[in-house]
């Protein structure tokens, strides 16, 4: 603590000790031009923190995701399953493109991301995360969410509410999510995967 107050008490006294002796030996205006260049700097500086630290906690605006690419979007929607309370398995258990997590109460989420709600072949067994879980950790079956920028047709939807533990979010649905809705509220309260009630 104490070299660090030191040394930005010495920044401090060497910044002024130069705008002193630039003010001296130049002119006003050139003191006025270096404040006016530390003072964009510092400003874009804490904006660029700010989203960093914004996105790290789980919220995006909507041109932030319009932006990402598929390994992008997984990243946001991992930082948005655990703002929720997920823990969500590190990507290097996987060998394919999506994210598993789990909750408190021990069930288990696939998300996967496609612009179409039904499965690929062999996408059920395709991860290798599956096998890794022990099964004394799970709690019931697998929840999967499908996770789409776009619309889902109205034939991905029934065939959704036909499989029964699957969840569509398209790209308006991802957006509120994203905005900092609860998914438990995104999905709706008959479609919870978190399986608790929304108030």
């Amino acid at each position: 603590m104490l070299p660090a107050l030191t040394g930005l008490v010495a920044v401090v006294c060497a910044a002024t000790a130069g705008l002193a002796l630039a003010w001296r030996t130049v002119g006003p205006a050139a003191v006025v031009s270096v404040l006016a260049a530390v003072t964009v700097t510092a400003v874009v500086a804490g904006r660029r923190f700010r989203t960093r630290v914004r996105r790290s906690a789980g919220y995006y605006t909507a041109p932030e995701l319009a932006e990402l690419d598929v390994p992008a979007l997984a990243v946001a929607v991992a930082r948005m399953l655990r703002r929720d309370g997920w823990r969500v398995l590190p990507p290097s258990e996987h060998t394919v493109p999506h994210l598993a997590a789990r909750d408190r109460h021990g069930r288990l989420l696939d998300v996967v991301f496609r612009p179409v709600a039904e499965p690929l072949p062999d996408e059920e067994t395709s991860c290798a995360c599956r096998t890794r879980l022990p099964a004394r950790r799970r709690s019931g079956p697998w929840l999967r969410l499908v996770v789409h920028r776009g619309t889902f047709s109205h034939r991905d939807v029934v065939w959704a509410s036909r499989q029964g533990r699957t969840y569509l979010v398209d790209g308006a649905r991802l957006r509120l999510w994203a905005a900092g809705t609860p998914l438990t509220q995104v999905a709706g309260p008959e479609r919870t995967p978190a399986g608790e009630e929304t108030p």
